[in-house]
């Protein structure tokens, strides 16, 4: 996997991640099962993966990416 990812990229997706998984375990209150509770845990969830690891699947698969190039 190659990084697709840049610096600013990465830090939004930590961000919104994180703020996504604590609405929905703090306010969504996921663990009654709320849908949009369960919706907001893996789409952050997903942010915040993409956003450590460095890469995108979706980037990937539309052969784009937020890096300069070298």
């Amino acid at each position: 996997m190659k990084t697709n990812e840049n610096g600013i990229d990465r830090t939004i997706r930590i961000l919104a991640g994180g703020g996504l998984l604590a609405a929905a375990f703090l306010a969504l209150d996921v663990t009654t099962a709320a849908p949009l509770g369960i919706a907001a845990a893996a789409v952050g969830a997903i942010l915040l993966i993409t956003g450590l690891v460095g890469f995108c699947p979706a980037y990937g698969v539309c052969k784009l990416s937020t890096c300069k190039a070298a």
